[in-house]
């Protein structure tokens, strides 16, 4: 019987251990909303989550985000598509960290440091667009590593 359990517990490690995604978690889901998001870095997933899903409408909304580095942060880059049937609609780039720019809390963090944000985050866009679409966002290091990669799938009909 032991045996029988031990071997279980082996199929199902090695079961884990083959799946080559990670899940896709849910953000929010309401009425007219839903978000959507799977980390697109195979060897890390981490912790994505907003308090009300109808606050994303507005201006300002809060957040709250967790992972363990697997890269230290010296210089961080973020990079923003706006993916409309497969196409990039809309693309987007900014420095976060670097040499005398810090727009981060968790700018300088070393590998293997926890990163946690509790806040709220500006969109700086007056609405979201209306319809099902995928924003993908990586965060690259200075060397030009992934310390974040997500896809979120956005799908809105609210009437604005």
């Amino acid at each position: 019987m032991k045996t029988l359990n031990v071997l279980t517990l082996i199929l199902v490690l090695l079961c884990i251990n083959a799946s080559t995604e990670w899940p896709t978690h849910t953000v929010c889901k309401e009425e007219n909303l839903e978000i959507y998001y799977k980390s697109c870095d195979p060897q890390q997933d981490f912790a994505f989550s907003i308090d009300h899903c109808s606050d994303v409408t507005t201006h300002t909304f809060d957040i709250r985000a967790a992972m363990i580095l697997r890269q230290s942060i010296k210089e961080l880059h973020v990079k923003i598509d706006l993916i409309i049937n497969g196409k990039t609609v809309l693309r987007y780039s900014e420095t976060l960290c670097g040499p005398g720019l810090s727009k981060l809390i968790f700018c300088g963090k070393k590998k293997g440091e926890h990163i946690y944000y509790e806040g709220p985050v500006t969109l700086g866009i007056k609405e979201i667009p209306q319809g099902d679409y995928t924003i993908a966002a990586r965060l690259t290091n200075e060397d030009q590593v992934t310390v974040a990669c997500a896809d979120f799938t956005v799908k809105n009909y609210l009437d604005y």
